[in-house]
């Protein structure tokens, strides 16, 4: 009895899941979450360096697989005696799984789902070098998000981004590779969440 209950329980976990990346991405979902980059911190002796670039977004579900939203972007590179390169930028991003089966019989695990998303605002670079770009942020790249809960991913995003402006320099190229986690939470539950920390401030 005891092996039937087992084995039960964990059909009924490999079917949930199954399903959970799908369920996460339908309409009226929103996602929250924030990449991180070139995370480092390196000791040496008079040469101490720092450098992270952080990239919050969120974004809501207009359709089945696809969110739109916005997006912040802020870096900071740091050394002793080299003064310190900032980046920062701010805009609307699109977001798409796609829900074709081919693509689907691609993913590796059933908690995967492949996703591309794209970014368009205003961004700069100000390097201590002097070489500063400002001007539009455009971005597109190809992901991967793995559930790890229901609600909760881990993802990895490879994107191209590229700032056409004003400065020292005309344009600005950059190939990043971000690793982050985004929760994924039902309209419902959002606007409950919203309302509890609105009760709690008065």
């Amino acid at each position: 009895m005891k092996k039937l209950q087992g084995l039960t329980l964990a059909l009924m976990t490999v079917l949930f899941f199954s399903t959970t990346a799908i369920a996460q991405t339908q309409k009226g979902n929103i996602l929250i979450g924030s990449d991180i980059t070139d995370l480092g911190l390196n000791f040496q002796k008079e040469s101490t360096q720092f450098n992270f670039n952080l990239n919050p977004k969120a974004a809501w579900f207009i359709s089945d697989g696809l969110a739109v939203g916005g997006y912040l972007n802020f870096g900071l590179a740091t050394s002793n005696g080299a003064g310190s390169d900032v980046s920062y930028g701010i805009g609307a991003l699109a977001r798409y799984y796609p829900t074709d089966k081919n693509v689907q019989k691609l993913e590796f695990s059933k908690r995967a789902r492949f996703f591309v998303e794209g970014n368009a605002g205003f961004g700069g670079t100000n390097p201590a070098s002097g070489a500063s770009t400002n001007g539009v942020e455009l971005g597109v790249g190809p992901g991967i998000s793995y559930f790890l809960t229901p609600n909760v991913a881990l993802e990895t995003l490879l994107k191209y981004n590229i700032i056409i402006g004003g400065g020292n320099s005309t344009t600005a190229q950059q190939l990043n590779l971000g690793v982050g986690f985004q929760i994924f939470l039902p309209g419902s539950r959002a606007k409950e969440i919203y309302r509890e920390e609105k009760a709690n401030m008065k």
